[in-house]
């Protein structure tokens, strides 16, 4: 298979732009670098292209190498004919592949081979050959009992054997059938006797069914786990007239067999082994494939839709270089304080006791306003745990009463902190703190910077996917990896107060340069130019292209240097320069003089339009970022818990995940509530994320209050009333997650880490 054209077909785009992409990835090229640095090479090829490409330029890559071992093996075997060959060659998917490699796949000891070793095979052949012999006359012939065939009924039964193999083994039948069954099929689910009270939370599915190509991922991935934790049967019938489609699928296979006459004694009892060659070998076979093909979807869908939040969280809009208090909330344990300089070093940590049993809330407003005062602490940050709620009315206390301290109090997620807080990168860069206070210092760096504190726990902590552990891991940890790769760099990072942890992220750099940077740092100061990194141990040529437009360099010798204009790209500007007659320093920032500039003026053969027009935006905003304004959200006093909620309220809230089926909002009453897809918009709502994102502020109205069965219905429709149901018709999972609190836009929602946690 010509693996370049195959993904030039797939993408729309020219195979000359999938070759060129191809050569930069296997040179060691990132996704990033390519998007940005590389238009010319690659024909504008961006960066959601450019990861598609990669994605299956893995999978068509795997998909001929088993391509070649396949062949091998049939090679070997003295069995490849050129037809054979051929088909082999054109097979698209590995599905088809295996399809075809069946009849020749090594395999246990199994009845069909059993018969030929009886020598029945001569049998099969005879009666498939001459429809007018008598299986059983026939049959007697080939009683033998040293090899085990006994009886006429034993010959027939081995005879049997082997044309069933075959049939199972008909690549392009088994394709026909599996395509039908995917189409028509009804997948039931169904308690397993006796574990009624162990699978209450798999309630919806106690007597289910849909059709098996319309299961919804989160429904499908419930299905799987209710089956894998033996609560749930799950079973696939060919369709929703169960009995007739096998009658009908069984004649498909007769067809095959080339039964024509069943009036013919060989017809009939080959009609009969089409029916047991359905049922036995080929519906068996399908059930376990078009379950496995549901479970693939699901889960690609689940990453999906992991990737797609986790990208919103860590592209959340920072509160900025300003000194900050974290507070990771406890009761009887306390309430961890950490204060951070704008910069995010460590400057005091404490423990208060405001809460139960010790209730010191005076004392701990004392020792707050004081650390508040002696390091101008303009942010106070507290975690969505438990006691969040009880330690933001201490905060809300502390600024009634010292009204001369000047400061903003905003709820953040805390997912994550735990495990941050127990690594070896939280133990290396706080080896004498203890665990407990260094979760409180990362609470207040997010709100500081999200980006550059949750680069520092694994993606799959966060906690923002649906069903994460169910889910190929291998596939989740690769996706989440890029979109943590193409999140930095889509940022940029400061490269003089960038943490190790970050700056491994940023494209061309590995753990072991990102260390040698900041060890080059600490023994020499801060970088005043990107051309002294070149000085740092192990980061050679090849690193420097890759890494050098996505680090900056705020204050240095070049102003070039604080923006994403490749440092290969600093002749252009210099060009532009001579051109115009201003100094960089002049021209930087000149929004109106900079558009006037035609950017074929300054093409040439390494840098053309696209680059130069890239070039001429980031000098209008030199480091400009990408992400969104700081903004928080406060959830309405007084409704503090579920039973606080009645049918008709209209609430503040932000939205913590965005599924297939809606969105899930947290309105700050330890329960998140459902916004159906239904009710995200007086008009139709065909995909959720083109209305809503993780992280978004948004105004609801209560609908529905379960408190039994923790579930709150919510509706951000203009035109509905109080009560007004959501639909029903469809299974729905009900969420918890502990303590949600106010949340930032874009930045600490954590309500669906918790939700869906499970």
């Amino acid at each position: 298979m010509d693996v370049i054209q195959r993904i030039a077909e797939e993408l729309s785009v020219k195979p000359q732009q999938v070759a060129a992409a191809v050569a930069l990835l296997d040179d060691g090229a990132t996704v990033p670098f390519i998007a940005r640095y590389r238009k010319e090479v690659t024909g504008g090829l961006d960066d959601t292209q450019l990861r598609n490409l990669e994605e299956r330029l893995i999978y068509l890559r795997e998909l001929n190498s088993r391509r070649d071992s396949i062949l091998d093996t049939i090679r070997s075997q003295g069995k490849l004919t050129p037809e054979l060959e051929r088909t082999i060659l054109d097979a698209d998917t590995k599905t088809l592949l295996e399809d075809l490699y069946l009849p020749y796949k090594p395999k246990r000891r199994t009845k069909a081979q059993i018969a030929r070793e009886a020598g029945l095979e001569p049998l099969a052949d005879a009666i498939l050959d001459n429809r007018n012999l008598v299986p059983e006359q026939i049959a007697t012939t080939y009683i033998d009992a040293e090899k085990g065939v006994v009886d006429v009924p034993t010959a027939l039964d081995g005879a049997r054997q082997i044309i069933m193999e075959r049939i199972s083994e008909d690549a392009e039948l088994l394709t026909e059938l599996r395509e039908r069954v995917w189409n028509k099929g009804i997948l039931h689910s169904g308690l397993v006797a006796g574990k009624e009270a162990e699978a209450t939370k798999f309630k919806d599915y106690f007597d289910y069914s849909e059709a098996i190509n319309k299961i919804p991922s989160h429904r499908a991935l419930a299905l799987f786990r209710g089956r894998n934790e033996d609560l749930l049967s799950l079973t696939l019938k060919p369709a929703e007239l169960d009995q007739e489609e096998h009658q009908l699928c069984s004649q498909f296979v007769s067809k095959r067999l080339q039964v024509k006459d069943t009036t013919k004694p060989a017809d009939a009892w080959l009609a009969e082994t089409a029916r047991f060659a359905w049922k036995i070998k080929l519906f068996t076979r399908i059930d376990m494939d078009l379950k496995l093909r549901l479970r693939e979807a699901a889960e690609q869908e689940a990453i999906r839709v992991f990737a797609s939040n986790l990208r919103d969280l860590m592209l959340a809009a920072p509160a900025g270089p300003k000194a900050t208090m974290g507070l990771d909330p406890g009761i009887r344990t306390g309430v961890k304080v950490a204060i951070v300089d704008p910069t995010g070093k460590l400057l005091a940590t404490e423990t208060i006791y405001p809460h139960q049993p010790k209730n010191q809330w005076d004392q701990s407003i004392a020792v707050l306003a004081k650390l508040i005062e002696q390091h101008h602490v303009q942010l106070v940050s507290i975690g969505n745990g438990t006691a969040s709620r009880e330690t933001d009315q201490l905060v809300a206390d502390l600024m009634k009463q010292h009204k001369e301290l000047y400061f903003q109090k905003i709820t953040v997620s805390e997912a994550g902190a735990s495990v941050y807080s127990a690594s070896e990168l939280a133990a290396k860069e706080f080896p004498d703190l203890d665990v407990s206070l260094r979760g409180a210092v990362s609470i207040a760096r997010r709100l500081q910077d999200p980006l550059a504190e949750l680069v520092k726990i694994d993606p799959k902590s966060i906690g923002v996917g649906q069903y994460q552990h169910d889910v190929n891991q291998v596939q989740l940890a690769r996706m989440l990896d890029t979109v943590v790769e193409d999140c930095v760099n889509a940022v940029g990072v400061d490269v003089n107060t960038a943490s190790v942890a970050l700056l491994k992220q940023v494209s061309g750099l590995s753990s072991s340069i990102s260390e040698n940077i900041v060890a080059f740092r600490d023994a020499n100061g801060p970088f005043a130019n990107r051309n002294q990194l070149k000085k740092v141990p192990r980061l050679g040529d090849k690193a420097f292209e890759q890494a050098a437009g996505f680090l900056r360099i705020m204050t240095g010798d070049n102003p070039l240097d604080a923006s994403s204009v490749h440092p290969e790209a600093y002749p252009v500007v210099n060009a532009i320069l001579d051109d115009t007659g201003k100094s960089i320093r002049d021209l930087i920032g000149q929004s109106q003089f900079l558009r006037s500039l035609n950017p074929a003026n300054y093409a040439n053969a390494n840098f053309g339009v696209p680059t130069i027009t890239d070039i001429l935006q980031e000098l209008e905003k030199p480091g400009r970022d990408p992400r969104p304004e700081f903004k928080s959200v406060q959830f309405k006093d007084g409704v503090e818990k579920i039973t606080d909620l009645e049918p008709g309220m209209t609430l503040d809230g932000v939205v913590t995940n965005v599924a297939n089926f809606g969105a899930f909002v947290d309105i700050g009453v330890h329960q998140d509530g459902l916004v159906h897809i239904s009710h995200l918009a007086d008009d139709f709502v065909k995909d959720p994320r083109s209305v809503v994102k993780t992280g978004d502020m948004v105004k609801v109205r209560v609908l529905e209050v379960d408190v039994a069965r923790q579930r709150i219905s919510l509706s951000m429709r203009k035109n509905v009333d109080a009560g007004d149901i959501v639909p029903k018709e469809k299974p729905q999972k009900s969420v918890h997650k502990p303590k949600p609190q106010p949340v930032l836009q874009n930045s600490m929602s954590d309500a669906f880490a918790k939700a869906l946690k499970k």
